[in-house]
Formats: C-alpha cells, sequence, structure tokens
C-alpha cells in the first residue's frame, strides 16, 4: 500500500496567540519536526504541507511533494490537501503540524490498521477527572469511553475523499468526516509525548520532552580483498594511501567509511549500507564513500538523530595509518557533522592470524 502524509500547518494559532508552527523548538521550527519524521519513514511514499500565509515561504524550504496554502478552517485544509494528493496513492495519512512529537512506531500502528480496517486513527484513554461548564456550575462527565484523539488519522484515498464530499456537518478531524460517511475506522494506542502544542505554556512540556534524550550505539563492520586490479587506489577514511594496492569492491570500497555508515544507519534501525547503496546499482560503480556517508547523516538528521561521537578500528597488515589519523578523522568528521574531538580512529593488526593476517585485505569496525 503507497501511503501519502498530509501536514497541516494552516491554523492561526489563535489560542496559543501567534502561529506557533513557526516557533523554534530545539534549533528546529515546529513543523520541521513532523516533516522530518514523515519524510524519513520508509512506508510514506510522500509528504505534502499545507500552510498559511505567514509560514508558506518556510514550508518551501524543504523537498516536499506539494506546498499549498489551506483554507479557513481545519475541514476544508484537510480536503484541499487530499485533492491534491496524486492518484497513485492508495491511502491518505493527515497531521497536524502542532504535534511535533510523532514517531515512526506511531505512525506504524496507523498504517497497518487502515490496511486492516480501511481508516484508523490513534487515541489515549483519558485519566483525568472531567467535568462541564453549564450554566448551573460543573456537571461531572463520566470518563469511562472517553478517549483523547491524536493525529494522525487516515484512510483508503478513496474513502477518505468521498467522506469529504459528503461531509453535511464540520469535522473537527478525519474521523468525524468517517463517522459521517458511516465507514469503519479503527483505533489504535496513541502516544504520550505525541502532545499538541495549543497553549504558550504546552512548550515548556515540549522542551522537557526533547531534553530527555534517548541515546543509541550501532555497531558497523566491513571487509575488503585486495583487488588484483593495479589501477584500484586504496581509499581509508576518504583518504588516498598512493602506491598502496587498493581494494575489490563496488564503489571505491572504503571499509573504514562503510563501517561507520552501516553503525549510523544501524544505531537508528535504517538499514544498512546495501539497502541504501545496492552492489548492483551501476551508478554506485567507483563512488566515493564519502557520498554514502553524507547521505546517511541526512537520513538520521531527517529522522531526528544527532551524532554524538564515532569510535572507529581499522585492521590491517599493511599500510601504517595512524600517520595519516588526523586526515582521516576530519574527512570523517566534516561528513558527519560532528566536531573532529568527537571521532577517533584506531588501527590494529590481526598478528598475522587468519585471511587478514596475511596481508589478502582489510577490515574496519
Amino acid at each position: 500500500m503507497k501511503v501519502f502524509a498530509a501536514i497541516l500547518a494552516a491554523g492561526k494559532g489563535s489560542r496559543f496567540g501567534a502561529d506557533k508552527t513557526q516557533i523554534t523548538l530545539g534549533e528546529r521550527p515546529l513543523w520541521r519536526w513532523s516533516y522530518d519524521v514523515f519524510a524519513s519513514h520508509p512506508r510514506i511514499g510522500g509528504v505534502g504541507l499545507m500552510g498559511s500565509d505567514e509560514n508558506l515561504a518556510a514550508l518551501q524550504s524543504v523537498d516536499a511533494m506539494f506546498v499549498a496554502k489551506g483554507r479557513a478552517s481545519r475541514q476544508e485544509t484537510s480536503a484541499m490537501a487530499c485533492g491534491l494528493v496524486p492518484d497513485e496513492f492508495d491511502a491518505i495519512l493527515i497531521h497536524d503540524a502542532a504535534r511535533p512529537f510523532v514517531t515512526h512506531r506511531l505512525i506504524d500502528s496507523v498504517i497497518d490498521a487502515i490496511e486492516r480496517t480501511g481508516a484508523a486513527a490513534p487515541a489515549l484513554e483519558v485519566n483525568d477527572t472531567l467535568r462541564r461548564k453549564t450554566e448551573q456550575g460543573l456537571e461531572l462527565v463520566q470518563r469511562a469511553g472517553v478517549v483523547a484523539m491524536q493525529t494522525p488519522q487516515g484512510a483508503l484515498r478513496d474513502v477518505l475523499l468521498k467522506a469529504h464530499k459528503i461531509a453535511s456537518a464540520l469535522a473537527t478531524d478525519e474521523v468525524g468526516l468517517i463517522e459521517q460517511l458511516g465507514h469503519p475506522y479503527e483505533l489504535v494506542h496513541g502516544d504520550p509525548t505525541n502532545v499538541k502544542i495549543t497553549q504558550p505554556e504546552d512548550l515548556h512540556l515540549a522542551h522537557g520532552i526533547i531534553r530527555d534524550v534517548e541515546t543509541r550505539t550501532g555497531f558497523g563492520y566491513d571487509i575488503h580483498p585486495f583487488s588484483t586490479e593495479p589501477s584500484r587506489k586504496l581509499m581509508l577514511g576518504g583518504a588516498c594511501f598512493k602506491g598502496e594496492p587498493g581494494l575489490e569492491g563496488h564503489s571505491d570500497a572504503d571499509v573504514l567509511i562503510h563501517a561507520v555508515v552501516d553503525a549510523m544507519l544501524g544505531a537508528a534501525a535504517l538499514g544498512d549500507i546495501g539497502q541504501h547503496f545496492p552492489n548492483t546499482e551501476p551508478k554506485w560503480h567507483g563512488e566515493p564513500s564519502t557520498t554514502f556517508l553524507t547521505h546517511a547523516a541526512a537520513l538520521l538528521q531527517s529522522a531526528g538523530w544527532k551524532v554524538v561521537n564515532a569510535d572507529a578500528t581499522i585492521i590491517a597488515e599493511a599500510p601504517k595509518i595512524m600517520p595519516r589519523a588526523e586526515e582521516i578523522r576530519s574527512n570523517l568528521a566534516t561528513a558527519i557533522g560532528v566536531g573532529i574531538d568527537r571521532v577517533s580512529v584506531k588501527a590494529t593488526t590481526n598478528e598475522r592470524l587468519g585471511s587478514l593476517g596475511r596481508a589478502e585485505g582489510i577490515a574496519a569496525q
């Protein structure tokens, strides 16, 4: 199923007092947080943005499939977004840009439910005591069965388009439209951190969430034999070792960079180097491995991750690596986007044991 995600950032922020989607949160505007998550999700085939007069120019700074000005109401903006989605997509997710902490896991849950039922949305059970203001005072609301709705909400493309077309009453979310259509939908368990920034004080909660940083560690390994082609250059960490035999491989066979790329992708659960740059693809033949490294760094950034440090070891009988260590560290640091003081490169031999000890190739961890 091919899925499209439309992010709504066209609200006026009347309760907030300003266009909240442009407020900076952790060095990124609020709308960019959810955009980056959807754009990096492997099951999302396209992302569109609906904006306002105030933020339209900012939204056009990313490579979205479309950026358009929204309408007066959320429902009208959602309908317009659905109409802009290309016919090739099977399902549409609608997400509020004011929810910056949507996760890949929650998106997967909604997509899985759409595949089962045709429409879905995340929701959380309400734990607080609820009271309704009336002219007589406060009236207790029974919270049994009451849930708080979240986004992304979505459905099969044809279902959502039809729901918008026949809507006879104003709906505040896509589930409201689906209910009017009479189509079944499924509620999946929401995420407590998928908060909506509505009031200025909500920003304090958001800043608290981003300070609660999750740290992951990835491990990468690569090994290449020496090539018999005299024209092959030996590349290690983006540095060329002239006069040394090159390594066999589809690209430039830089084992050190390949290992670092796999460690980065592995930490963020974004696959491996073979998935992103298969050796069956002619365009990667002879490609500098620094291309792979900068791509991996961009993928991590899009998914909301940032490299803290990299520690790598080259295993080779020859050549001598450490005289070039500073150059290699600088190459890696530049491509990854960190300071050189956060990159460590070490070298060791295999003590003449095995294929590496017989100088048949080079490995890196």
